[in-house]
């Protein structure tokens, strides 16, 4: 084999291995957090709202409530807490063990977009089914500045929990 062949496959091999890191090496499970903050902040900003932070105390609230539906295999909201003055949104996502990226979690509730209209909540439905856009309309909820989350896998699919700051989906007023 000529020195120029070994060349070109020694650079191509040294390309090939730098590749994860040239691309951010993104595998479903990577920088996990910041690419789910990434993907509410993007609906955020296409609907001209400021960008969600991230809260280390709601991820270890939401991490709670995901551990205890994956350990009990139910798929529901948490109870409001009587004697918390400071109550959070919740959107719940479920899917298939370790197949979903972040964005393909959030994307299920960004695609309640298309069900949306503006108005009082909870007449934000074109269908009047105020439950298929209520993910959406906490996501974009213009009040709302922080959000933490928490993945857990359960026995048939994983659980998504984000809980957020100031809660959305308030009767009678607009999410922007």
């Amino acid at each position: 084999m000529s020195r120029s062949r070994l060349g070109r496959i020694a650079s191509a091999i040294a390309l090939l291995c730098a590749s994860p890191t040239l691309i951010g090496g993104l595998g479903p499970r990577q920088n996990f957090e910041e690419r789910l903050l990434a993907a509410q902040n993007r609906e955020r900003d296409a609907m001209g709202v400021a960008p969600l932070t991230w809260d280390p105390v709601l991820a270890r609230s939401a991490r709670d409530w995901a551990r205890y539906l994956a350990r009990t295999g139910k798929f529901e909201h948490s109870p409001d807490d009587p004697w918390y003055a400071e109550p959070e949104g919740e959107n719940l996502w479920g899917g298939t063990v370790g197949f979903y990226q972040p964005e393909a979690m959030v994307g299920l509730w960004t695609a309640e977009k298309r069900d949306y209209k503006p108005g009082v909540f909870p007449n934000n439905s074109r269908s009047g089914h105020v439950e298929r856009v209520s993910h959406y309309t906490q996501m974009i909820w213009a009040r709302t500045g922080s959000v933490g989350c928490a993945l857990e896998k359960g026995r048939d699919e994983d659980i998504l929990v984000c809980r957020y700051t100031q809660t959305g989906n308030v009767l009678g007023e607009k999410p922007l």
